[in-house]
């Protein structure tokens, strides 16, 4: 490492990076804000949204499709980072599932029968599927909408660029694995595949973290739970 300050690499896309940014400089550390996608929201589509018993939020990059058509129904956030937000944009009933999708299908059905009515999920593109289907073998009718897609930016943003080149990096934050695999490519197409070998990669998730293995880091460390809170742990 050189002697200039240690930074944090941001990988994640905003609106999300600059809160994460927000928590990385009150631990001490030095945020370097370097989102390798970019969130493109779509247009919601629904007849009458009144009629859902709940809508079920996989990431705060739904949330403003979803205002104000959803803002009086049971909105079923994946965790509390995503449920904060949720609060904050104006939703009046909010619950968090404080992990995965896996959580929030658990959330779901402790919450609501498969009789109570329709519930929305609103996702970004590709994503949903799996949680979908999960629940509709239990019984329930889920109507998922795309309401944004994530998409790659063309090549490593300077910032990154820069903090990676004079070894400033001690650890890069993954908070998807589509995230991760793009970042991958996007140091390699650089010729900075090297630069991380003093960094430490750190994955939400386990598909994150097998995405990260193409690169030679230091380290690679996956969050005990998928959440923010354990991602941030990983820095203490």
């Amino acid at each position: 490492m050189s002697d200039t300050p240690a930074s944090v690499l941001i990988t994640r896309p905003e609106p999300g990076a600059s809160e994460t940014a927000v928590r990385i400089a009150a631990l001490g550390l030095t945020p370097v804000v370097a989102p390798v996608l970019a969130i493109a929201p779509t247009e919601l589509r629904l007849a009458n949204p009144a009629a859902l018993a709940g809508v079920l939020v996989t990431s705060g990059n739904a949330l403003p499709a979803l205002w104000p058509a959803c803002r009086d129904r049971l909105i079923l956030a994946v965790g509390d980072s995503t449920a904060n937000r949720a609060r904050k944009a104006g939703f009046s009933q909010v619950l968090s599932a404080g992990g995965d999708a896996t959580a929030l299908a658990a959330l779901v059905r402790q919450r609501l029968k498969p009789t109570d009515g329709s519930l929305l999920l609103a996702s970004g593109q590709g994503q949903g599927h799996a949680l979908a289907a999960d629940l509709r073998c239990d019984g329930y009718r889920v109507i998922r909408r795309v309401v944004y897609a994530a998409r790659p930016v063309a090549s490593l943003p300077e910032a990154a660029a820069q903090a990676l080149a004079t070894g400033r990096v001690q650890a890069a934050l993954f908070y998807s694995a589509e995230t991760a695999r793009h970042f991958v490519r996007l140091v390699q197409a650089a010729g900075l595949k090297n630069t991380v070998q003093t960094s430490e990669g750190m994955a939400i998730g386990r598909a994150a973290g097998v995405a990260l293995e193409a690169l030679p880091w230091r380290r690679i460390r996956v969050a005990l739970r998928p959440n923010q809170e354990e991602m941030l742990a990983l820095l203490e």
